[in-house]
C-alpha cells in the first residue's frame, strides 16, 4: 500500500477481497481490496455514484454482494442483514439513519437490544424503561449530545437532533467497528462539532472507524488514511499526513492515479 507502513496481520479488523456489486449490467463497486487496522481511522472519499456506500452496504449485509470476500474480526463472515452485521460488532449510521419516528430517543437506542428484567409476578421478563432511560442519559452525556426530552419521540425532533440520536446510538455501544456514512452532511456547525467529538472519542477508546465524507477538512483533522474511490473502483490509498487536499481531488476526479491501481484498480 503506497505510503502505507505495513502491519501485523493480526491487527488486522476488516478485509475485503475483490469486492464486487453488480445491478444487472451496472458495475456498481468491482475488485475492491481493502485492509482496515485495528484503532485506525479511515476516510472513504470520492464523488457520487463513486461506489462508497455500496462498499458499506456489502460489509454491513445491507445488500449481498456479487462476487468476493469479507473478513472481519479473522473470520470469513457473509452477513444475511445489518442485525446479524451488528451482532458480530459492527456499528452503522448511514444517511437515512434508520431510526424509528414513533419512538422516543430510549427505545431508538435500544432497539433491537433491549434491556429486560424478571417480572417477579410470573415467569417472564419485562422491559427494563428505567434502566434504558439511565443508560441514555449516560450515552448522551459521554457523546456530548444534547437533547432536551429524550421522552419525545423522533419524528418532533429537527434534522440535526435525529442525526445526533443515531450516532450516538452507534457510538453508546462497544463494537469492533463503526461505520459512519455522511454524518455531518445535513447538520449545523455546533452539531457537526458534537460529531467530530464522537469520532475523536471512538480514537482515543481504540475503536476502528470508517468515515464517508465529502468534508476535505473533516477528513484531514480526523482520520488517519484515505481511500478514494472512482467509478466503482478504489484508485488511490493515501496516508492523511502525506496527502493534501487538492492531492485527493487530483484522485477523486481522475487527473492522478497510483500506479498500483492503474491496471486492476484493485489494492
Amino acid at each position: 500500500m503506497s505510503g502505507i507502513e505495513l502491519q501485523d496481520m493480526d491487527d488486522i479488523v476488516l478485509e475485503t477481497r475483490d469486492l464486487t456489486k453488480h445491478y444487472g449490467g451496472v458495475h456498481a463497486l468491482e475488485g475492491a481490496n481493502f485492509i482496515l487496522h485495528k484503532g485506525e481511522h479511515v476516510a472513504i472519499m470520492g464523488d457520487n455514484g463513486a461506489g462508497k456506500s455500496t462498499f458499506v452496504r456489502q460489509i454491513t449485509g445491507v445488500e449481498q454482494r456479487t462476487r468476493g470476500d469479507i473478513i472481519f474480526d479473522g473470520k470469513s463472515v457473509h452477513f444475511s442483514g445489518p442485525l446479524a452485521a451488528r451482532e458480530a460488532g459492527i456499528e452503522a449510521v448511514f444517511q437515512n439513519l434508520a431510526l424509528a419516528d414513533h419512538l422516543d430517543v430510549p427505545d431508538n437506542l435500544f432497539l433491537g437490544r433491549e434491556k429486560t428484567m424478571w417480572n417477579w409476578l410470573g415467569p417472564f421478563r419485562r422491559l427494563d424503561y428505567k434502566g434504558m432511560r439511565d443508560d441514555t442519559i449516560a450515552a448522551l452525556e459521554k457523546t456530548g449530545v444534547k437533547i432536551p426530552n429524550i421522552r419525545n419521540t423522533i419524528q418532533n425532533m429537527s434534522g440535526g437532533q435525529r442525526q445526533c440520536v443515531a450516532i450516538a446510538r452507534t457510538a453508546s455501544f462497544h463494537s469492533k467497528l463503526t461505520i459512519m456514512d455522511e454524518p455531518t452532511a445535513a447538520l449545523g456547525v455546533q452539531e457537526t462539532a458534537q460529531v467530530e467529538t464522537i469520532v475523536r472519542t471512538l480514537k482515543d477508546a481504540g475503536e476502528p472507524l470508517i468515515l464517508i465524507s465529502h468534508n476535505m477538512r473533516q477528513v484531514m483533522d480526523l482520520v488517519d488514511r484515505i481511500i478514494v474511490f472512482r467509478r466503482g473502483r478504489i484508485v488511490a490509498n493515501l496516508n492523511r499526513h502525506e496527502t493534501d487536499g487538492q492531492d485527493v481531488v487530483a484522485y477523486i476526479t481522475g487527473a492522478k492515479t497510483q500506479p498500483e491501481y492503474e491496471m486492476e484498480g484493485a489494492a
